[in-house]
Parts: C-alpha cells; structure tokens; sequence
C-alpha cells in the first residue's frame, strides 16, 4: 500500500492541499479562495467555520481525484500565516468568533465579549451591542435605536443590505442628550450590580421569626455567594436583581425555559454542623413568598423562594429528636453561644393579667400570644427563650412556667416522611442524611425517606423522567426493580431556632445541596416595625454587626462612619487640587 504525505497550505486568501510522495514529490494541487472581511481600513476577518469546511472539502476531493483512501495518508503538514486565536465550542463544534472584533468596531472594550456569555447580563448586553453597532454606522436616531431594539437585532441586517452607511471609526461615545447619559448609566449600573448579586453578595431579608434570636424579623444581610461557590444561573430569561415576582406587577420575573445545566463554582468552605444558610425553599411551588392566592407554579430551582435557617445535619449524620433537642450521631446538639432556640409554654398567672406589650419590651419578647384561657388565668407564649424565661418567673404574677413538648408517639401528620412514623415537632428520628456517593438500601419501610429524592431532585429537576411505584415488597423505578440508591449529591437537615414556629426540615425532609443558595455574613440594618418613632424602629445595636461568630455581636457602624467620612474628605481635596 502506498504512503503519500499530505499538506495544508492555510493563507490569507485562499485554501490549499498539496498531495506528496514519500520522497517529497509534489503529486497534486487543490486550492479554493474564501471570503474577505474588512471591518475597517487595514483589518481583514476571516469567517473560521467556512476555512474549516474548505479545508475538509478540499482534503476530500484531493484523496478523490487521486483514489487514495484515507489511510493511506501517513502524516499531515499545516503552514499558515496567521497570529489568531479561535475559541470554539466544545458541544456544538462550531467557533464563537467576531466578537471581540466587532467590540473593535463599536470602539468599545474587548472585555464586553465576556458579559454576552453570563447569563441574565448576557439579556441587557445583546441590546446595548446592537444598538452600538447600528450607531457605528450613523444610525444613531430613537427610530434607529428603538427598531435595532424591537427586532432583536435584526434591524442590523437591513441597514446592511439595503443602506448606503460607511462606518465611523472615531465614534464619540459620549450620549447627545442627557436622556441617553441617565440611560447609559442605569444599564451599567445594573449590569454591574447583577454581577455582585448573581455571583458574589446578595442582599437578604428576614421574613419571619424561624430564626430568632439569632436573626431577627426586619434584619437585612448580605449573603455571600463564595463561600459555599456561587451557582451560575439556570434560569436564563429573567429579569435583574429579583427574584420570582417582579415588585408592584405580581408577575413572574422569569421563564422556565430555557434552562442551563446545574453549575456551581468552587467555594472556599464547606457547610459546617450550625452554619446558617440560605436556601431555595426544595417544595416551593406558591406564586410567590406568603402568597394566600392559591397559585401555584412548578418553579425552576434557582426561582425557589429563599428560605433561611441553621444547618443542625450534615451529609453522613445521624439526626434524631428527643424532648424537642436534637441529638447527632447519639451525641446532643451543641449550639453556639449567639443561639437562642425557643420554645412554646403555657404561664399560669396568679390573678391579674399582664400587660402584653409591656412584656414583649420588658423580656424581649417577639412572637405573640397563641391563647389565653381567662377561666383558668393561663397564656400560651408561642416563643420562649432560656434568658427570657429567668426572668419572666420572676415576675410578681407568675405562678408557674411550664414547657410545652409534645409526647412520644403522639403523630403530627404534617411531619416528614410520613403519618406513619408516629412522630411529632418534638419526638422524631433517628433519620439518615444523604451523602453523595454513599448507597442506601431500598425498601417499602426506606422508601418514604428517598421517594422525593430519587423522583424531583436527582430526578426531574435534572431532566431525567423517574417514577417510582410499589408491587407488593417490591420497589420499582420506571417498572424497573429498584433494591438500592446512589445518592449524587448532598443533603442537610435545617431548622429554625425557634423550634415551635419554624417550617423547617422537620416537615419538608432535605435539603439538596444544589438548592443552597449562601451564607448570610453581615446585618447591614435591622428594622423593628412595631417601634414607635422612627429613630426608635432602627435597632442600632445589630448594624454593622457579623452574622457569625461567637459572644455578643459587636457594632462596627462607627468604624463605617469614620471610613466613609475619611473617602469624602480624600474626593473633596483631590477635587480642589485638580481644579487647582
């Protein structure tokens, strides 16, 4: 069988194959020109794709004009005259090129390329790019830029083909109006705060009181995104910096389709036994955060309502209830000292009644009164703490405080798996937390821990099409025997400090690792609503103040202040010297 070697002569203006022998013998020639693109005096692009298609085609015919087979082609030579780098994509196998020199075109940064690849930006960049190109070319008039806009960017192709337009390689940037410069701003403006907020801190609420004392209702925080890595977005058509609701219009900010695969960046920690955590609620289906509308939504997980609450199981624990203390690994719970976990109790007075609001500011006490049962001079308090209750039996009216804890075997059909676990709030476990990696038996008994898991979250919410059934002592996945799971990712067990008003893990099972959104580091500002007066509605105390951590939080607004007036004070003087 005979050997040729075979050339691929890539120049600036054409395509060409060289057919040799063995000894270097030139047998044939094949050459075809491709397309030249001049963006502007002196720059030439080429279209990569149709140099790629040249090149097999010409390879085809060479070996077909010839009757060789390709093997025997013993080697091939490439030579071209180039300095360029191509980025393709590794799925479709097609380049991802123009870009950075249309960004040269539009006199605008190379690294704007970047932002049309991130997604949620990507949706405020295609627009801006559009436009700049049209006004690259002199169509820079609201007609121009409204029709660039509406046909997403297809306005382009008919200034391109039916327009006499030469471009502006000096293009001021500058905005002609002040409408153009306020709108200008704004998009960046945006752009950059999506960024911090998709990938870095978001800000955070508390909404309700699952986690009190240790984050209060009307606490803002910021959440870190890096520390645990932060998840690139799946819902890509969404709208900035909200989240399931657009505010005022009460309609969804996204939509479902389509959707990016799970990815989440490396962290600089793993989630610790007590960390507090911010997560995408794993049941959530209302319209939106205490929605009473009765919609509801099959939501994309990153589109989940945020929930927060403390990390008490970790992937690989054993999580038992006793008493309403949580107990891993046979071993009890210990709490760090800035938590405060409540619970409910019935306060039997010795007469008089008692001024509620007095004290609810007298012993820090936030969450109301269930019931009164004025008969036998009892109050049902929904939330308790330990230093609240030291205090509290002291008072001159009370004849006894006695913890409400619900009895063993006494069922609560709203707690997870099942009724038929005959437990409750405060007697429950032992129960398993998945790990990923670790295999789990499958039976009738086991089913109800792992049904969710294996169906919704390594099922649909991954894309795959499981169903699970039960034949007689046979458990089945797609009509398929299923004995036992391999769990692919991490579950933790959260739950509210305040133990009997928080809807936690206890009623909603885990929660998957690709729901966790952060961890909450900072209170920015802590809001009191039911204050009087304004001043007094901001606890001043709890600004500036770290989430985590140990002793008593410690207020570093002063330390703010003083930062912030030393950088107004530096900007003035330059200003002064500058104008100097």
């Amino acid at each position: 069988m005979k050997k040729y070697i075979l050339s691929i002569d890539q120049g600036t203006t054409s395509s060409r194959i060289v057919l040799y022998s063995l000894k270097f013998q030139v047998l044939d020639i094949i050459q075809k020109e491709f397309k030249q693109y001049f963006p502007k005096d002196g720059w030439v692009e080429h279209d990569a794709m149709e140099i790629w298609l040249d090149v097999r085609n010409l390879i085809k015919k060479i070996l077909k004009k010839n009757k060789i087979n390709s093997s025997n082609i013993t080697s091939i030579g490439i030579a071209n005259q180039r300095e360029t780098t191509i980025l393709w994509d590794r799925i479709s196998g097609k380049p991802v090129y123009n870009a950075i020199v249309l960004m040269k075109m539009i006199n605008r940064p190379w690294w704007w390329t970047i932002l049309l690849f991130i997604p949620i930006v990507n949706l405020i960049m295609f627009p801006v790019v559009w436009v700049e190109t049209a006004r690259s070319f002199g169509k820079h008039t609201k007609l121009d830029t409204w029709l660039t806009i509406l046909t997403l960017g297809f306005y382009l192709y008919y200034i391109n083909y039916t327009q006499d337009v030469q471009h502006i390689s000096e293009r001021s940037l500058k905005p002609r109006t002040e409408v153009g410069e306020w709108v200008s701003s704004i998009l960046f403006a945006v752009v950059a705060a999506t960024i911090v907020h998709t990938y870095f801190i978001q800000p955070f609420t508390i909404p309700t009181s699952s986690l009190e004392k240790t984050l209060l209702v009307g606490d803002f925080l910021f959440v870190s995104k890096f520390h645990y890595g932060a998840r690139a977005p799946q819902t890509t058509v969404s709208f900035p910096m909200v989240h399931d609701t657009i505010p005022l219009l009460g309609v969804k900010s996204y939509t479902n389709k389509p959707q990016l695969p799970y990815l989440r960046f490396p962290g600089f920690e793993d989630i610790e036994r007590n960390d507090i955590v911010v997560f995408n609620w794993p049941v959530d289906t209302v319209r939106m955060f205490r929605d009473r509308s009765g919609k509801h939504y099959q939501k994309p997980i990153d589109k989940k309502s945020n929930y927060v609450k403390r990390a008490v199981g970790i992937p690989g624990d054993s999580l038992k209830i006793v008493d309403g203390k949580v107990y891993i690994n046979d071993e009890a719970l210990v709490l760090p000292d800035r938590a405060k976990p409540q619970y409910s109790y019935i306060v039997q007075g010795k007469g008089q009644g008692f001024d509620l609001r007095n004290l609810a500011q007298r012993y820090n006490i936030t969450d109301p009164v269930a019931w009164y049962d004025q008969s036998k001079r009892q109050f049902r308090f929904v939330s308790l703490s330990d230093e609240t209750i030291q205090k509290f039996k002291n008072h001159p009216n009370v004849a006894s405080i006695t913890r409400i804890i619900d009895s063993v075997g006494k069922t609560d059909p709203r707690i997870f798996p099942s009724a038929k676990m005959n437990w409750n709030h405060d007697q429950m476990g032992p129960i398993y937390i998945p790990e990923a990696g670790k295999t789990v038996a499958i039976t009738p008994q086991s089913l109800p821990f792992y049904k969710r898991i294996i169906e919704v979250y390594e099922g649909s919410e991954m894309g795959l099409d499981r169903k699970i059934s039960v034949n007689g002592k046979q458990v089945l996945l797609n009509n398929e025997p299923l004995n036992e799971y391999t769990f692919q990712q991490n579950y933790y067990f959260m739950m509210g400090d305040n133990r009997h008003n928080s809807e936690d893990s206890r009623f909603w099972g885990y929660v998957p690792e690709n729901h966790v959104v952060g961890k909450p580091i900072f209170i920015w500002m802590s809001y009191d609503g039911n204050a009087n007066g304004f001043f007094n509605k901001i606890r001043w105390e709890r600004l500036f103040t770290t989430v985590g951590g140990d002793g008593k939080p410690v207020s570093y607004l002063y330390y703010f202040l003083i930062g912030l007036v030393i950088l107004i004070g530096f900007n003035f003087f330059r200003k002064r010297k500058k104008k100097a």
